[in-house]
């Protein structure tokens, strides 16, 4: 989180990084107008790209290296706003309990991430460049808690020519983000779980990644000890949902992970 918003002079002018470094992605979600930000956030250059028309090959191929090598690893060690939800999911609070109903749900629901991905990150910039020749971020527009707690925020506490001009949709954003922060105080990282497009498109590389968790199958006694707690509900070790923790391995006494 540091290292993505290390232009910190920034983040009391109301104002964002220029720097140089933004032509390229960090792996993880930070909104490109977060006032500290010195690279660019990978969703936001993907739907940037889709509304200008032009086909996304550089943010394409910083997609599949990093999924290549980590798959959701990077959900699990370089994302700040998953580092944010872990921060607030330790605030004392009674927690939503994890049950054979609950995981029902989850995991029906946590394909609505999909749905996130290739609506308002593909469909929506193409389908408006189409039509009107330039499209628009759609998902960082209209829905990114992200953008709207790191970037939105703080910019319109210190920028007050910005403040005097917002309207509804900065009610919207906040209104959402004030739910997530609500939501992951009672529930495990919920907007990775159920609404990342980012964490979608490297869910697809989690059981060929080169680096993450390995199961030794010779040792394993299928007796489910590693997905019981796990808070991610994942049913099995690098399904779609496992972030690659690690937490699993301390659980296992067979030394299987």
């Amino acid at each position: 989180m540091l290292i993505y918003n290390c232009d910190v002079r920034n983040f009391f002018s109301g104002t964002i990084s220029k720097s140089g470094a933004k032509s390229f992605c960090v792996p993880g979600l930070n909104c490109y107008s977060c006032p500290g930000a010195v690279s660019s956030c990978p969703l936001g250059a993907l739907q940037n790209s889709i509304a200008n028309g032009k086909f996304p090959f550089f943010v394409t191929g910083f997609l599949l290296l990093t999924g290549t090598l980590l798959g959701r690893t990077v959900c699990s060690f370089l994302c700040p706003f998953g580092l944010f939800q872990e921060l607030l999911y330790k605030i004392p609070l009674p927690k939503i309990k994890k049950s054979v109903r609950t995981l029902k749900i989850t995991r029906k629901a946590s394909l609505i991430k999909y749905f996130m991905l290739i609506f308002f990150c593909v469909s929506l910039p193409f389908i408006f460049f189409i039509k009107d020749g330039l499209g628009s971020p759609y998902f960082c527009k209209l829905f990114c808690p992200e953008g709207t707690i790191f970037a939105g925020w703080f910019l319109a506490a210190f920028n007050e020519t910005l403040r005097d001009s917002l309207g509804f949709l900065f009610t919207l954003k906040t209104s959402i983000a004030i739910y997530f922060i609500a939501w992951s105080m009672f529930m495990f990282r919920p907007f990775c779980r159920f609404f990342c497009p980012l964490g979608a498109i490297y869910s697809f590389f989690n059981k060929t990644a080169v680096f993450g968790i390995r199961v030794d199958k010779s040792k394993c006694t299928n007796c489910g000890a590693c997905t019981l707690h796990c808070k991610m509900d994942v049913l099995k070790i690098n399904d779609r949902e496992c972030i690659r923790c690690g937490e699993c391995r301390a659980r296992c006494k067979f030394g299987a992970i």
